[in-house]
């Protein structure tokens, strides 16, 4: 499943990494805690957190995720945007919780890769 389908499926808003629609997404990780998701994550995993500094893009960008999907309403800092064009890792938002988007991507078929 692309990026692309998964913003469609879930309504999430693109902040930064538009062009990055095509992504293949591999799976999926829940964290706030940037050094689980360091040890945890799979390259093409998509990543689902409340965190919005910048420091989350040099996460993802160093796991090769897929993306972001910021969580509960909270929008992401303009640096931190800044930051996701230019090292082109997506950035979504979404109202819903991470329980929420993490069962919808769980029933969409995105499972945690083994």
């Amino acid at each position: 499943m692309t990026l692309g389908d998964v913003v469609k499926a879930l309504s999430l808003e693109v902040r930064a990494g538009e062009a990055e629609k095509d992504r293949i997404v591999q799976g999926g990780y829940v964290s706030d805690l940037l050094s689980d998701v360091i040890a945890g994550a799979k390259e093409g995993d998509l990543w689902v957190t409340l965190q919005i500094h910048q420091n989350v893009v040099a996460v993802a960008f160093l796991n090769n995720l897929a993306g972001i999907v910021i969580v509960g309403g909270r929008e992401p800092d303009p640096d931190t945007l800044k930051k996701g064009e230019e090292q082109g890792v997506p950035i979504m938002v979404t109202q819903m919780t991470a329980y929420e988007t993490a069962g919808k991507l769980y029933a969409m078929g995105i499972r945690r890769q083994v």
